[in-house]
């Protein structure tokens, strides 16, 4: 186990089964404070059921994940949430008869907060382009919008790490970049990302990289190291 005290997520020898097939075989990783670490794998690798363990949408059978500091394998989703853990599903569930308002408005209705005007203001300084769609209904949205209003929910949690699975998923080059421009500002603030990905070209952001093959990970390095290890280019593609 990692014993930095730098390190905001450690995960240790994690098993996950869904059914009676096991998923996660031992899956060892961590995230530092301020770090972006990307998980790449192929479709039915590991990668999603991994992000959902770690919020606690899939029951760990042995392991360990520890969140600053705390052992939080058996904890809820919301007590996660609460100790400053914030989720981007893959199919975003973006509100589609609410408001961009109104969606953002969620996460902080659970956190209780009163004046919300300090908490938008992060998120447009972050993502500026929210500030023009906020009387927009969720369904009127584009698929780049909509990735953009969902990663600004997560925001609104005011979380330390950002789990985000799939979150270029489908989204033109154009669209990437600015997202990619929105990971670095948001590491800026100190905030860790965690984010799994199929395509190899969305891993150019990050500070490190595992991959993921069968419910194991065979690989972790940097960016140059991944495009330079001809084996691993082989199981996951170019």
């Amino acid at each position: 186990m990692n014993t930095s005290s730098n390190t905001l997520l450690d995960i240790k020898d994690l098993e996950v089964y869904v059914g009676a097939i096991r998923i996660l075989r031992k899956i060892n990783l961590y995230v530092k404070k301020g770090e972006i670490v990307g998980l790449l794998g192929r479709n039915g690798a590991g990668k999603t059921t991994t992000i959902k363990a770690i919020i606690g949408l899939r029951k760990v059978i042995k392991g360990k994940i520890i969140f600053d500091g705390k052992d939080i394998t058996n904890l809820s989703p919301e007590k996660r949430i609460i100790l400053g853990i914030g989720y981007q599903p893959e199919d975003i569930k973006i509100f589609p008869d609410l408001t961009v308002k109104e969606n953002l408005d969620v996460p902080m209705i659970i956190r209780n907060i009163k004046d919300r005007d300090h908490e938008y203001e992060r998120i447009f300084k972050i993502l500026p382009e929210i500030k023009d769609l906020l009387h927009r209904k969720g369904s009127q949205l584009s698929g780049g919008q909509r990735k953009m209003i969902a990663l600004g929910r997560a925001l609104a949690y005011n979380p330390k790490l950002l789990l985000l699975d799939e979150p270029f998923e489908g989204l033109a080059p154009v669209v990437v970049s600015r997202l990619f421009k929105a990971f670095y500002d948001i590491k800026q603030e100190g905030i860790s990302i965690l984010y799994a990905e199929s395509n190899i070209r969305t891993m150019s952001i990050a500070d490190r990289i595992y991959v993921i093959e069968r419910g194991e990970i065979i690989f972790q390095g940097t960016y140059e190291e991944l495009i330079n290890n001809e084996k691993v280019l082989r199981v996951v593609g170019r």
